[in-house]
Formats: C-alpha cells, structure tokens, sequence
C-alpha cells in the first residue's frame, strides 16, 4: 500500500471512531420497501423515531427498530455514558441492495417465470445535536 492510500485510510478510520453506526445485512424483504421506512425516521431525534417504529404496521419497522436500538447502544458504548433524551438524532439512514435470489416459478405451456427475491443491506448513523451546533459556530 502507497503512502498517499496509507494517509488517506488512516484518516478515514479516525473520522469513524468518532460517528456511532449501526450496520444491518441482508435483510430478506425489498430495498424499496425498507425504503419507506427508512423515510419515515430520517432526521428524527431517537427516542420519537423509536416510536414512530413501534407503532408502525410496516413488518420492516421491526427491524430498523432493532437497527436503532444497536446504534444508540454503540453511541452510548463510545460516549460511555447513557443517552439524553433530545440529545441524539438520525443523522444518516441508508438502504442498499443485497444479493438476489434468483428462482423459477412453473408457468403455463412448459415455460419458467423468474422469480427475484431480494435484500437489503441498512446502514444507519446516529449524531448529537449538540455536535452540529459547535462545528457552525
């Protein structure tokens, strides 16, 4: 590895030790439909998110749910110390295609119908409210 690369992966492991994140792979339901989910609680402070996901009829809210839970813990861990209400927030919430598994479905007239079962990977990053204000004064 070339110094310029050494530099630059180096500083992007320090950038990451200070954001809390949570990472959710392949999750067996549509990118698109854990996308709307993901819109519903992007920018909201936590704990109103946590609720927004509880009382959710989407079965993709349990697990961005589940998903939230794990960053503010992985926050907490990092800060060592218990999380405020109205002290986090969603920062970063993202969805991204997984594998697809591909299958056939028996159609009329000896012919296959592709099925394509998909997934999903979710990453999401949980901030302070407080750290958005220093950094603009």
């Amino acid at each position: 590895m070339s110094a310029r690369k050494r530099i630059s992966a180096e500083q992007r492991k320090e950038n990451r030790k200070e954001v809390a994140l949570a990472v959710l792979k392949n999750v067996p339901s549509s990118p698109r439909k854990m996308r709307y989910v993901a819109d519903m609680v992007r920018g909201m402070e936590v704990f109103k998110a946590l609720g927004v996901l509880k009382f959710s009829n989407k079965e993709a809210s349990d697990k961005v749910e589940k998903l939230l839970l794990s960053a503010i813990a992985n926050w907490e861990q990092k800060n060592e110390r218990k999380a405020e209400t109205g002290e986090l927030y969603i920062k970063e919430i993202k969805v991204d295609g997984g594998a697809t598994l591909k299958r056939l479905r028996p159609a009329p007239q000896g012919r296959g119908y592709r099925i394509r079962k998909r997934s999903n990977h979710v990453t999401m990053i949980v901030d302070t409210y407080n750290k958005e204000q220093e950094q603009q004064n």
